[in-house]
């Protein structure tokens, strides 16, 4: 299947600092902005480290030290706590993607790494953009129509090779429901999980029928098995019984 790329859904205007940038000066641009992080350049643009609103929140927490957790006696905690520039107290090596990576990559590395936003940047590591979880929810805009359209040509027509007069796919708010009927049986479980995959759709509803149950069958007792089986002898019945007592 076909996945919207990062480029189509980051977002290019970029505020950015560089490592020099004053601590205060941060703290206006996010607020300016309405950001809640920076990524930071080196002099050739190139993307060194992040800088949140957690890190800039170390220096108020550090400013009653004598009330801190033993957490914050730690050296690398009080050292960016006491920063005053970008350098000091960004997070570095920054979490990063490329702008042709996939929205289901960028997804598993925000959810991976429990991050709401990352850098996105080209093969020499220069800012492209950045992407945030807002915008990869962006997917999810797609029209019913759009998302129909992809699951009966790209999962039906190209990747199942069926008859689309023989399926049905309807779309409303993002939910799919499959119906009609599909050559083999083994097809019915390909087609939900590809529809499941299709860039918006918020789930899939199956009732799809099938032409040819080509599972396999089950696997007939092996030699094991008989062998390992109890032997029960017939019980005699009546007049068995009765003609053995007469001889």
């Amino acid at each position: 299947m076909t996945h919207h790329r990062v480029r189509e859904v980051m977002t290019a205007d970029v505020a950015c600092a560089r490592q020099d940038t004053p601590f205060k000066e941060l703290a206006g641009l996010m607020a300016a902005r309405g950001i809640s992080a920076l990524p930071v350049l080196d002099d050739q643009g190139r993307v060194t480290g992040v800088v949140s609103e957690v890190d800039l929140l170390r220096k108020e927490e550090y400013q009653e030290d004598g009330k801190r957790p033993p957490r914050w006696r730690h050296p690398h905690s009080r050292a960016k706590a006491a920063g005053v520039t970008a350098k000091d107290v960004m997070t570095s090596p920054a979490l990063t993607i490329g702008p042709d990576a996939t929205v289901v990559e960028a997804a598993r590395a925000l959810l991976g790494h429990h991050v709401k936003r990352m850098p996105v940047v080209d093969s020499a590591d220069h800012l492209a953009g950045i992407v945030s979880q807002r915008d990869l929810l962006r997917v999810f805009l797609r029209s019913d129509q759009e998302i129909r359209n992809e699951i009966l040509t790209e999962v039906f027509g190209e990747e199942l090779g069926t008859n689309l007069a023989l399926v049905q796919v309807d779309v409303a708010e993002g939910v799919v429901t499959l119906s009609g009927e599909v050559r083999d049986k083994s097809m019915i479980g390909v087609a939900v999980r590809l529809a499941h995959s299709v860039d918006g759709v918020v789930d899939v509803v199956n009732h799809l029928t099938y032409a040819v149950d080509d599972t396999p069958l089950p696997k007939s007792s092996s030699l094991s098995d008989v062998k390992n089986a109890r032997f029960i002898p017939p019980q005699p019945d009546g007049d068995t019984e009765n003609l053995r007592r007469m001889v």
